[in-house]
């Protein structure tokens, strides 16, 4: 048996410039962190005497006898692409946010299966190839509208600068700070669950539908513009400030809405104008957009009160994650 725990996260600035569609062409960059929520998943190699041969659990149950009969389509092409069609196995998803809530669930899904697949055929992978098979998984084999982010983060943890290249390699750059200013940062930020769950791929798909019209509009180029600038000005500074980067996201979000309908809805905007008036900095909606969780930026000394006045909403306290998808049992 093995048990594999892999972070949700928390994408700051670049989303969207994460798809192969934009960085093959064009490079791409985000910033974004992992936290100490997590997916886990529980693989164990299944006696002979059962009557199905994979048993899969996560909010449905599966029991059948051939992987092509799956209904999951992450574990049915993991088990397909990495030769487990002779080897009975039970599967047990647990996790601790729900899906669909734009903090990278499906992909840390993904990651923390092949970890543990890996795991079950003896071979120790590298962060960057759990990213690396997550990714391939997801854009190549099930065809999924998602960008090459989510995979990378959730393998790797910690807070990072993440660079997409047009040769496809990922660079990850460790952002580092003095602990004082560490603490700050994660302090000054509120997580707001939304109440509505939705489909990230279609929200995906749009955005990548409108690729091009995004280009000649120069919104992810504007975007990229913006990390760059968070990366050097707020992150390589000896200084970090919170106003600062608060007002960039705010920014980013405003770029961010502009890039496909989908994005936003009346609803989260009430919340982040409502919130923006009560002592907010800035924030933005977290994954594809239209639900999920939106993340807020405040001042220390703004935040219980601003907590207050959202009491109708649901507060999701966290912490950076630094470990990334780790296996936590084998026996």
């Amino acid at each position: 048996m093995i048990i594999t725990r892999t972070p949700f996260r928390i994408s700051f600035f670049g989303g969207g410039t994460d798809y192969p569609s934009w960085y093959r062409k064009n490079e791409g960059m985000v910033i974004s962190c992992a936290i100490n929520k997590y997916c886990y998943i529980t693989a164990r190699d299944l006696p002979p005497f059962f009557k199905y041969k994979y048993r899969i659990r996560y909010y449905k149950s599966e029991a059948v006898k051939e992987v092509s009969k799956i209904k999951h389509p992450s574990v049915r092409a993991c088990l397909n692409k990495y030769e487990f069609e002779r080897r009975p196995i039970e599967i047990v998803h647990n996790a601790d946010l729900p899906a669909q809530s734009g903090l990278g669930s499906s992909s840390a899904f993904t990651v923390s299966l092949c970890h543990a697949l890996s795991g079950l055929q003896s071979k120790m992978l590298t962060k960057k190839q759990l990213a690396l098979r997550a990714i391939d998984i997801e854009q190549n084999i099930l065809n999924e509208s998602v960008g090459s982010q989510d995979q990378t983060i959730t393998a790797f943890g910690g807070l990072n600068t993440i660079i997409f290249q047009k040769n496809n390699n990922i660079q990850v750059e460790k952002i580092i700070m003095p602990k004082d200013q560490y603490d700050e940062f994660q302090d000054s930020m509120l997580l707001i669950f939304t109440d509505m769950q939705r489909n990230a791929n279609k929200v995906s798909a749009d955005q990548i539908k409108r690729i091009e019209k995004n280009i000649s509009n120069n919104f992810l180029e504007k975007m990229m513009d913006v990390t760059q600038r968070v990366r050097k000005e707020i992150f390589l500074n000896s200084k970090f400030d919170i106003k600062n980067f608060g007002e960039a996201l705010n920014i980013q979000w405003n770029l961010k809405k502009k890039l496909s309908k989908r994005i936003s809805n009346k609803k989260i905007d009430d919340l982040y104008n409502f919130s923006m008036k009560n002592g907010a900095i800035g924030g933005k909606l977290l994954g594809a957009g239209n639900g999920g969780f939106f993340l807020l930026v405040v001042n220390k000394k703004n935040k219980k009160q601003l907590i207050s006045k959202l009491k109708k909403y649901l507060i999701v306290p966290f912490r950076i994650d630094d470990t990334g998808s780790q296996i936590i049992y084998y026996k």
